[in-house]
């Protein structure tokens, strides 16, 4: 009933909204342009026609081919559509997202009740609904972007990985790789967090193992008469065996950071040691797809398709600066009030002197980050359609020290984002998910805040958070950034000089 219940409240805004759009915007927009004609050649049966323009796999057109055939019998009936190649129109394929949309909240919310089981069915409803309504997500529901697809697909993945049903999370994970190249990050990453996970349980089998034979010897030498010193010194040497494969959460605010950290990559490289043969079975499936992506990035000669010189790989790690301050902007209400700014002064004050250093290494690395590796993409600079143009020229750019200014503020974020996760999850899943975001983010030369929508859903799926006043803000600040952008969109186009036709803002 949960989950009919999301659905119907996510279709209440996705259907008007989509024929709203499919009225005013009659044409293709922005990539657009390249990606509806693309799928249209797919649907004449041109499977080997390709736009060079064009930077991401056909996984789309392949779903969209699917959608317009489930489509095209009831719309041939009724007279809708004289041919195939006629119910493949614009409207059409954009309604692909659409349903995408609806079925990408139904696996937010199953994710959910696997991750926090005690939730309950409300709060689940709630929370589910707030991260449909995540702006990034929300707003590529109504055109034909790759978007949508791509984080249906990746969370798919992950669930499948939580119910540890590895051959059909890989199966799905290489669709999502299909989708948008960039994903095979995200497939190694479902398949290191699995690997991680089966560590941490062998972990604390072991150690319940211990603790019985540790019982069983001391009833054994109450008959047999063992001395006390010889039973101390069985128990000293079973601890000291048990602890190199236990994985203990210690929270966030312990000052041994770098040394929980440590023990837990040693603890999972001596279980994985142990247990190569039944995880190199289990998770084959991953490394099937990514040995296949491997010999497409061989076969290609790079990771893009097409428009490789605009989209070569750059060193941007002031990249991975902007996705934290987004992201936590994105979490406000969560991440800006007085509890939590407690909390995270009381961890910095009691692990010092170590913060000192850790907070110094950290401003030096923002600084570095955001004077040799900040890239102004010519995109960004040209293009005033985009909200990152007006960021970069008003804000970023208004004077040379803006952007020194703004690394306490991405430091900041960064270490609310580590405080929040390292209290559900261990230090090395931490160290994997920054790991992870950086490979995704830090080779994109051009900010999009689109492509922190993947890495955001896993960061917010984790934080274990259930107040529901705060989720409450939340979804009232995602509702008024979503009302701003689709009113500026829709109602507040304009032209260039240089170009005819409509302009429109957009993310």
């Amino acid at each position: 009933m949960g989950k009919l219940a999301l659905a119907a409240i996510v279709s209440s805004w996705v259907v008007p909204i989509t024929i709203m759009v499919n009225r005013i915007v009659t044409e293709p927009y922005m990539d657009e342009i390249f990606h509806i004609p693309q799928a249209q050649q797919y649907c004449k049966g041109n499977f080997g026609s390709w736009d060079p323009m064009i930077t991401t796999p056909p996984g789309l057109y392949y779903l969209s081919l699917a959608h317009v055939a489930s489509l095209f019998p009831g719309l041939y009936c009724v007279e809708a559509a004289s041919s195939f190649l006629d119910v493949c129109s614009a409207s059409i394929l954009r309604s692909i997202n659409g349903v995408l949309a609806i079925t990408c909240s139904i696996i937010l919310y199953d994710i959910i009740i696997h991750l926090r089981p005690t939730l309950g069915d409300r709060k689940t409803m709630l929370h589910a609904v707030v991260l449909s309504l995540y702006p990034l997500h929300w707003f590529f529901t109504f055109l034909y972007y790759t978007d949508v697809a791509s984080v249906t697909a990746v969370l798919a993945m992950y669930l499948a990985s939580l119910k540890k049903n590895y051959w059909l999370s890989a199966l799905v994970g290489a669709f999502a790789v299909i989708v948008r190249q960039t994903n095979i990050i995200w497939v190694l990453f479902c398949a290191c967090i699995g690997i991680i996970d089966i560590s941490l349980m062998r972990g604390k089998g072991n150690a319940k193992t211990a603790k019985s034979d540790v019982s069983v010897e001391h009833d054994f030498t109450s008959v047999t008469g063992t001395s006390t010193k010889d039973l101390k010194r069985r128990k000293s040497v079973k601890t000291v065996n048990t602890s190199e494969y236990s994985l203990p959460r210690i929270s966030a605010s312990s000052p041994s950071f770098s040394s929980d950290l440590f023990d837990e990559i040693r603890a999972v490289l001596l279980t994985i040691w142990q247990m190569k043969l039944e995880l190199l079975i289990s998770f084959s499936p991953y490394l099937m797809v990514l040995i296949a992506f491997l010999l497409f990035v061989y076969w290609n000669g790079s990771i893009v398709l097409g428009a490789k010189e605009a989209h070569a790989v750059s060193p941007h790690f002031a990249q991975i600066l902007y996705f934290g301050l987004v992201s936590v902007l994105a979490q406000a209400p969560m991440h800006f009030t007085f509890t939590h700014a407690v909390d995270m002064f009381q961890s910095f004050w009691r692990s010092r002197p170590l913060s000192y250093i850790q907070m110094f290494l950290a401003l030096i690395a923002g600084i570095l980050s955001v004077h040799f590796f900040s890239v102004a993409h010519p995109y960004l600079l040209a293009d005033n359609r985009h909200y990152p143009f007006y960021l970069w020229r008003k804000v970023i750019m208004a004077h040379w020290s803006i952007r020194y200014l703004f690394v306490p503020v991405y430091m900041y974020s960064w270490l609310s984002i580590i405080h929040m996760l390292g209290k559900v999850r261990s230090r090395l899943w931490i160290l994997t998910y920054f790991l992870a975001t950086a490979a995704v983010l830090v080779p994109a030369p051009l900010i999009e805040f689109r492509y922190y929508t993947i890495p955001f859903y896993f960061l917010v799926l984790q934080c274990n958070i259930r107040d529901g006043p705060h989720w409450l803000l939340t979804g009232m600040l995602y509702v008024g950034v979503n009302i701003f952008t689709m009113l500026m969109f829709l109602f507040r186009p304009f032209h260039w000089d240089h170009e005819t036709g409509i302009q429109r803002f957009i993310w």
